[in-house]
This record gives C-alpha cells, sequence and structure tokens, in this order.
C-alpha cells in the first residue's frame, strides 16, 4: 500500500509560515547539501498532494524553473519532478488546474487519498497544504512525517498542528542534520 508523508518545514517553535503565511525564514536557511537531498527524497516519491493555496504558489513558480538560466543547475532534477509529477489538488473554489499533470479533486478528501494508497505506484507526499494535512491527521491518513525543523522562533505565525483534537503518539525513525542547522525528523504513526 501507498504511504502518504507530510514533508513540511517548520520553525522551532512549531510554525509551519508567519502570521501572513510568510517563508523567508525557511529560504534563509536553505543550501546545496539540503536540495540535494530534498531531489533524492522526491525521486522516491510519484505523486504531489496539495490543497489549493500550495497548489497555486507552486504552479505560479516551478513550471518556469527549467527555463531559468539562473535557477542552480543541481536544482533542475527537482524542478523537472516537480513539473512532470502526477499533482492531485483539493479544493473546493478552484476551477481548474494549468499545471502540468494536475488534477482538481473537489470530492471527498478522506475516500480520495483512500482509495489513491490502494492504487499501485511510489508514496505520495504533501508539502504545505496545512488544512489537508490536518484534515488527514485526523482521519487518520497521514503514514509518516518528514519535519524540516529549522533553528528559528517566531512567536507567532500559523501552527503545523493547529488544535490537534487528542494525542497521537509518533515513533522517531530516523533523524538528519545539515551545515545549516536544519535537522530532519522522521517520525511514523503508533496506530
Amino acid at each position: 500500500m501507498r504511504k502518504v508523508i507530510v514533508s513540511m518545514n517548520v520553525t522551532l517553535d512549531g510554525f509551519m509560515a508567519g502570521r501572513n503565511y510568510e517563508l523567508d525564514w525557511h529560504f534563509s536557511y536553505w543550501n546545496e547539501e539540503m536540495a540535494e537531498h530534498a531531489c533524492e527524497r522526491l525521486s522516491k516519491i510519484d505523486t504531489i498532494l496539495l490543497g489549493r493555496v500550495t497548489y497555486q504558489a507552486m504552479a505560479g513558480y516551478w513550471p518556469y524553473q527549467a527555463f531559468n538560466t539562473s535557477f542552480p543547475r543541481e536544482q533542475l532534477a527537482f524542478a523537472e519532478m516537480m513539473n512532470n509529477y502526477r499533482k492531485v489538488v483539493f479544493s473546493r473554489t478552484l476551477q481548474n488546474t494549468a499545471w502540468n499533470n494536475s488534477r482538481l479533486v473537489k470530492a471527498n478528501l478522506r475516500r480520495e487519498i483512500a482509495r489513491l494508497k490502494q492504487q499501485p505506484g511510489k508514496d505520495m507526499i504533501i508539502y504545505g497544504s496545512r488544512s489537508i494535512v490536518t484534515a488527514l491527521m485526523r482521519s487518520g491518513l497521514v503514514d509518516e512525517y518528514e519535519l524540516w525543523v529549522h533553528p528559528v522562533l517566531l512567536g507567532k505565525g500559523k501552527p503545523l498542528f493547529p488544535g490537534q483534537p487528542h494525542m497521537r503518539q509518533l515513533r522517531l525513525m530516523r533523524t538528519r542534520s545539515f551545515a545549516s542547522g536544519v535537522i530532519i525528523l522522521y517520525y511514523c504513526c503508533r496506530d
């Protein structure tokens, strides 16, 4: 069975974005070592799950990077995967998708994810998309968390785990640290 993996950049105090969805803290730590690891990780996936806001941001960025002569050459493989992989976008308000290999789903999120998990293929990953992550967490459909913890404290912002209704135990599988001070914590769910 395919897994759903949440890959999220978070601050040390648990925020995935600033109060107005700022991500500048994330980009200030990004380096070539992290880019190589992200590319290697994405190569083991074949489907990207997105909510509307994250989809629109990524669809406005990634299609142009393959032709951007100032884009770091070592990150072109990542851009190519982002552009060519299957993308499933969950939104009640979005009317269409223009980004290559994107499919819009307006129906039941839980039912669609359960269906996708049963299909053959590689695992699926969610970048950003807090509302989708929250809904899947509550339904027990997240299999692993890949938390890129950045050594920064925002104090206020958009928490990754807002209003978690009950305790959920996770098991640490492994860690990975980078020279920038960012640490990835890999957790699986204990169910």
